[in-house]
């Protein structure tokens, strides 16, 4: 918190008056690992990027939101990893909708708003967020839009889209890190989400403790332009801790990858002073280490591989004298089924290897901090099993572009859910 000549800040004082501040503290970092009240931080937490949108007050559902964060807390879940970035048109295929930014420099109030009650109520809750600024991937517009806007030029959309190319659309949105006015544009989005005051409880964002760290982005690649995607991450993680000394910042990065195509180094992508922490994403079933249809086999691959993928960042991790989260992970219903009713055997099986290999290696000392699973679905549910999600569908775990009911945990889902309060438990007594 900040002081003045004349005293305590206005959003300290709002703070004192509220009671909270003897409840929840800014994580810091202390000797690689993450600090909260003078005492180590662990957690086993989610991804619940659609939060904002359910927080609004017009377009949103805040009931739902409520009984979701009430839920989340009851099986012991403090740290949520949320969206504060989308951008429009809305017209626009697979995209979260509303977008926080439906035109260039034109915001949503209602889902500014929306974003204010997200974490006026995680707060009432003790929870933490981690804000996500930016995204890689279209579904919520992201890089790929900033590029659009500027440039004019049609975004070659990767599948569903018919024909859509990964590749192509990766090396779109690469050029991002070179367009200057796309930057800029960007840096004006930060500029306006960090320096916010939450309309609410009148505390400026910078000076809330609900919030972990910012994010650069969901998943940023260098691709074919390394050199320029390194400096991008220094410069705007430096803007980020010139507007604000109380938060810890990540880049959002999955770490080295399945594949050199990405063009992510991870040290190097680390290597800047205002950098606070490591994050890694694990995903079997995308990078084609786990068949559903051959799930006895692959999935005893899929362990071993996630174990070494984990195992092999922990040591970048030491090197950079960094935390380590594993902040995205997940696999598919028994047979790749999307229906709400299919079996979760081979996820449970999964999820409680993810969870006791972080819960283990926490407890070894290593830097390795905690995860958060992909992704909470709670009590939304898809239009139909393995739809493309459209506006006016409920928001499940799956963004837009994926498949609905793919990789999302339902409130429904008993066996799971047992597992994960299991974890939440042992990792609470991690010290």
């Amino acid at each position: 918190m900040k002081f003045t000549l004349l005293g305590l800040t206005t959003s300290y004082l709002f703070l004192l008056t509220m009671g909270i501040t003897s409840a929840q503290s800014f994580i810091k970092i202390n000797n690689q690992k993450f600090i909260k009240n003078n005492r180590p931080y662990y957690f086993i937490g989610t991804n619940f990027w659609y939060g904002m949108n359910l927080g609004a007050e017009q377009s949103g559902d805040r009931e739902r939101l409520i009984r979701e964060l009430d839920h989340l807390k009851k099986l012991g879940i403090n740290n949520l990893r949320i969206m504060a970035g989308s951008e429009g048109p809305d017209t626009e295929p697979w995209r979260m909708t509303p977008s926080l930014q439906p035109e260039l420099g034109i915001y949503n109030k209602d889902l500014l708003q929306g974003l204010d009650y997200l974490l006026d109520e995680m707060r009432k809750r003790e929870m933490y967020a981690v804000v996500c600024l930016n995204n890689f991937w279209p579904w919520s517009g992201g890089m790929a839009q900033y590029v659009n806007w500027y440039e004019n030029s049609e975004i070659p959309y990767p599948p569903p889209a018919e024909g859509g190319s990964w590749s192509k659309y990766q090396f779109y949105t690469a050029r991002f890190y070179k367009d200057k006015n796309a930057i800029e544009a960007f840096n004006k989005h930060i500029k306006k989400i960090v320096g916010r005051v939450n309309s609410y409880t009148k505390i400026a964002y910078k000076d809330d403790p609900t919030i972990m760290a910012w994010q650069l982005a969901n998943e940023p690649r260098g691709i074919l332009s390394k050199k320029a995607f390194n400096k991008w991450i220094d410069k705007t993680t430096g803007l980020i801790k010139s507007l604000d000394k109380n938060h810890l910042v990540t880049v959002g990065s999955e770490g080295k990858t399945h594949t050199t195509f990405s063009g992510n180094q991870v040290k190097k992508n680390h290597n800047s002073k205002h950098v606070d922490y490591m994050t890694i994403h694990v995903w079997a079933q995308n990078w084609e280490w786990f068949n559903p249809e051959k799930a006895d086999e692959t999935l005893i691959l899929s362990k071993d591989k996630a174990e070494k993928y984990i195992e092999k960042h922990i040591e970048f991790a030491k090197k950079l004298k960094m935390p380590l989260v594993l902040e995205e992970f997940g696999i598919s219903r028994d047979l790749n089924d999307h229906s709400t009713e299919a079996p979760v055997s081979v996820r449970d099986e999964y999820y409680e290897f993810i969870f006791s290999k972080v819960i283990e290696l926490a407890k070894a000392g290593t830097p390795l901090a905690g995860c958060n699973f992909w992704a909470w679905g709670g009590e939304g549910r898809p239009s139909t099993p393995k739809a493309i999600w459209k506006n006016g569908d409920d928001f499940i775990g799956d963004p837009p572009h994926e498949y609905q009911g793919w990789y999302s945990v339902y409130n429904t889902d008993e066996s799971t859910i047992e597992v994960i309060k299991t974890a939440t438990e042992k990792i609470n007594q991690v010290k």
